[in-house]
């Protein structure tokens, strides 16, 4: 018998082979900035457009914001690409 998925070994998630951070700039547009610490320039420069596609003129308190902040995220994750979000102000908490 094979063993189901939640009996499978848990194998830790590969590292990220890239960083970026999503900052917010303010009401002024350009709203975004999508910055990068590593990672292959050509692969951060392809995300940083879809990225910014997505979130041009929404600021965060758009109820637009929420959804395509999560079509960011999944790009992200499909990418492994470690991202972390700088709005400004404190993030709610679900």
């Amino acid at each position: 018998m094979t063993p189901e998925p939640e009996d499978a070994p848990l194998e830790p998630p590969p590292e990220p082979v890239g960083h970026v951070r999503v900052v917010y700039l303010g009401p002024v547009a350009p709203h975004w900035e999508v910055q990068s610490d590593y990672g292959d320039p050509d692969l951060i420069e392809a995300f940083r457009d879809r990225a910014l596609a997505r979130l041009v003129l929404l600021p965060p308190h758009d109820p637009q914001f929420r959804r395509n902040r999560e079509r960011v995220v999944r790009d992200a994750e499909r990418e492994n690409l470690a991202l972390e979000w700088d709005l400004g102000f404190p993030e709610e908490t679900d």
